[in-house]
């Protein structure tokens, strides 16, 4: 419950270990869905279609036999969406509240007679009784129909898939680092739109957000719009060195290992590292955004680089990566291969500083290597 009037009404899923096809979600994930009660009744959001059954009864159990009369949809993605048509057919007199582009949108999920839908835009106002939300566009946070809406009596912002975070809400964790991993795999694209929706939230009193994925978040706000501000920026959140491996046969990784061991004898703040042949990409694209400097170390591999470290720059360039300072580190026996194609992905990325100091190591490294590994270590700390 977040108030007397306003009832939560989602579900968690723990049966689910992919979220999306590609996230690991070890500690489950939750799909929020929120209720209204008032002279009028609005529905905010179902869930996914897995959990239907157990959102109806929810909301069931919360109207204690009254009707609803809206359906407010936020965002049409299918772990939102997928119960709009068993909500309209087990209350037809329902009418669905959305933004222009998601009433276009939803012939292709569902048959539904749309003439009694209310398309909304920036600034209307739906009239509950007490209750009053007025809704806020947010095109692209990270659909191109979605919007937030703001309920001005208890000061409350429905956010979408804004502020959200991996986990169900059974178990507990911090917010920081799931949200980080949700936000910058998932939205990290669409800094600019973040940022254009930040600065309509700060014209809104707000003392409770209710995201469609986490925790309902009511104390300290300026925590995580802060972190919103940092991360849609594509600003350092963290000062510290992230450093990204993949090796073949061990040298590589003994390499990085040693590189960190470096850094951390000239006080480096903090350092963070992942083998990228064991880890999950969504996690080493996480620190890459959280640190402003990163040290990439890789073997070459068939005249290019090891697949791993490939897909790594490729997730990042598609996430929309910038304004950090790289490094990099190759290890090739007999044709070095991984600085030249690790330079030419990065490339493309916006405001990328690829330091002029590398390092080859052939093989195994070796004492006459470490001048060269101190040389890039002491560029990278004194980089700006």
């Amino acid at each position: 419950m977040i108030s007397k009037d306003i009832r939560y009404i989602g579900v968690n899923d723990h049966d689910l270990d992919l979220f999306e096809g590609q996230y690991p979600v070890p500690n489950g994930m939750s799909y929020n869905s929120y209720l209204i009660l008032d002279e009028k009744i609005a529905v905010m959001d179902t869930v996914d279609a897995s959990k239907g059954k157990e959102f109806m009864a929810n909301l069931e159990r919360e109207l204690g036999g009254r009707t609803p009369d809206y359906l407010v949809v936020h965002h049409m993605e299918p772990d939102h969406a997928a119960n709009i048509q068993a909500l309209v057919e087990r209350y037809p007199e329902v009418r669905i509240v959305a933004s222009a582009k998601a009433l276009q949108m939803m012939p292709l999920y569902f048959d539904l007679d749309l003439s009694q839908a209310i398309p909304v835009k920036e600034g209307d106002v739906l009239n509950l009784g007490h209750h009053k939300l007025s809704f806020v566009m947010a095109p692209m946070v990270h659909w191109p129909e979605v919007m937030f809406s703001y309920e001005s009596t208890e000061k409350v912002l429905f956010s979408a898939d804004g502020f959200g975070k991996f986990g169900a809400l059974d178990v507990d964790g911090p917010w920081d680092c799931e949200a980080r991993r949700y936000y910058f795999n998932i939205v990290g694209k669409y800094g600019p739109q973040v940022q254009a929706v930040l600065k309509k939230a700060a014209g809104l009193d707000i003392e409770t957000i209710c995201p469609l994925h986490g925790p309902i978040l009511k104390e300290d706000l300026g925590h995580y719009i802060g972190l919103y501000d940092i991360w849609s920026r594509y600003a350092v959140e963290s000062e510290g060195v992230f450093i990204a491996y993949a090796s073949i046969h061990g040298n590589t990784a003994e390499t990085a290992h040693k590189i960190k061991e470096l850094l951390e004898a000239k006080n480096c703040p903090h350092v963070a590292i992942a083998d990228l042949t064991r880890c999950d990409l969504s996690e080493a694209l996480e620190d890459a955004f959280r640190y402003g400097k990163v040290i990439l170390c890789a073997s070459s591999y068939n005249a290019s680089v090891v697949p791993v470290m490939e897909d790594l720059l490729h997730h990042l360039q598609g996430k929309n990566y910038q304004n950090r300072t790289v490094a990099l580190v190759e290890n090739g026996s007999w044709a070095p291969s991984a600085i030249r194609t690790m330079t030419a992905l990065l490339e493309p990325m916006k405001n990328i500083t690829v330091l002029p100091e590398t390092v080859t190591i052939r093989g195994k490294r070796k004492d006459s290597d470490l001048p060269a590994l101190e040389a890039l270590v002491d560029a990278v700390l004194k980089a700006e």
